[in-house]
């Protein structure tokens, strides 16, 4: 027998069986399965998937490197819906390393999924699509990032393309600009390139960008749908959101910015409509906190989305959207915890994505301490695991 010592922890390796030479055990105090916490459990790796997860001792694994993270929280690694990783050069590795280890990719280049076994997994709905002139064009142009459709033909091909090419999910724009504190506005330019930013004040304060009709967006669901995808609304006001909600669309990638008359808000919830929260994106609008109020009484379902590549948000974990979620949204720990793992693979249709369970991908986090009483441990993970492979690990500090 070999005794190791694996950053600080103590580390054994049987080698006389080599059909799980490639196999991990890890131990901690605590471990949030991506439904709710264990104690004294342990997780068993074997070549990047979960083999079994149970009580510490019970796992008899004949040959085993062990790492004891003791007085510790291990979790699922998190799962980011609303990114803008390739579009704006994000590098992955960072995003990796700070515990979010899936994103989908809401606007930029198009691609099939990747990554997942040692690098950050990533997940595209291409370029958005747009009316002529419509939102992100007058701000960012066309070039990999929008798609101008006039007719339902060209909506219909646009998605058809879209999907070929592997995109996850269909992206749509509804944005008429001008919402008081959004992102998008002249005062505050997220994504606004500094040579246009005069043209662009000037476009907002006289003029709205152009919609898709209802008739385009109802093609669009309607096509998505039947080749296996969703459709994600960008939407920020009033206008856009009655068009998302007549056409079916099944979410909405911001909580809009601009107040909400209720009954919208109701319908909403009634067509079940997935909110990506974007809280801290969007934490200057003048109605965010008014809708995110208005649809947490009423039952709507959240799903984590920070927006990686705004200037404010870290390229991570998003700990002041989790905190939001806590106190606005009136969520427990564990429903925040659930909603940023296992609730975000469902909706991928990745089930066992986010969770720590047999057969699951080996993503993984892992914190000092309980995570339950303070989720503001979360901002820098000690641990973090990609299809099994260890990306960060700092327990010997």
């Amino acid at each position: 027998m070999l005794l190791l010592v694996l950053n600080g922890c103590v580390s054994k390796q049987l080698s006389n069986d080599p059909s799980i030479q490639n196999a991990l055990l890890i131990h901690a105090d605590r471990v949030f399965d991506g439904l709710r916490i264990r104690s004294n459990t342990s997780v068993l790796i074997v070549d990047g998937k979960i083999v079994q997860i149970a009580a510490q001792g019970k796992i008899k694994a004949k040959a085993a490197e062990i790492i004891d993270l003791g007085d510790a929280t291990l979790l699922p690694g998190f799962i980011e819906l609303h990114a803008h990783l390739n579009y704006k050069k994000i590098p992955a590795e960072t995003v990796l390393k700070h515990g979010i280890t899936t994103i989908r990719d809401l606007g930029g280049p198009v691609h099939k999924p990747y990554g997942g076994k040692g690098s950050l997994r990533v997940i595209s709905s291409g370029p958005i699509i747009t009316a002529v002139g419509g939102y992100p064009i007058p701000v960012l142009g066309e070039k990999d990032i929008a798609i101008p459709v006039a007719t339902q033909t060209q909506a219909r091909l646009a998605v058809q393309d879209l999907v070929e090419q592997g995109a996850a999910i269909i992206k749509i724009a509804l944005e008429p600009g001008g919402e008081q504190g959004a992102p998008w506005s002249s005062h505050h330019g997220h994504h606004k390139p500094a040579h246009h930013s005069h043209a662009v004040h000037a476009t907002e304060s006289t003029q709205k960008w152009p919609l898709l009709s209802l008739s385009v967006v109802k093609v669009i669901v309607e096509e998505a749908h039947r080749l296996g995808r969703k459709v994600t609304a960008h939407i920020g006001e009033q206008q856009g959101a009655e068009i998302a909600i007549n056409a079916g669309v099944d979410e909405w990638s911001h909580i809009p910015c601009d107040v909400i008359p209720e009954e919208l808000l109701e319908r909403a919830v009634k067509q079940q409509i997935k909110m990506l929260t974007t809280i801290d994106t969007l934490s200057k609008c003048s109605g965010i906190f008014h809708n995110l109020k208005v649809l947490s009484s009423l039952g709507a379902e959240f799903l984590y989305g920070a927006e990686i590549a705004h200037p404010d948000i870290p390229w991570g974990i998003d700990v002041q959207e989790l905190i939001y979620l806590q106190n606005k949204a009136k969520m427990t720990a564990l429903e925040v915890l659930t909603t940023i793992t296992s609730k975000a693979g469902q909706h991928l249709n990745i089930p066992l994505l986010g969770t720590l369970s047999a057969n699951a991908p080996a993503d993984m986090i892992a914190v000092k301490g309980n995570v339950i009483d303070d989720l503001k441990r979360l901002e820098y993970p000690d641990l973090v695991l990609s299809g099994g492979q260890i990306i960060v690990n700092n327990f010997s500090q």
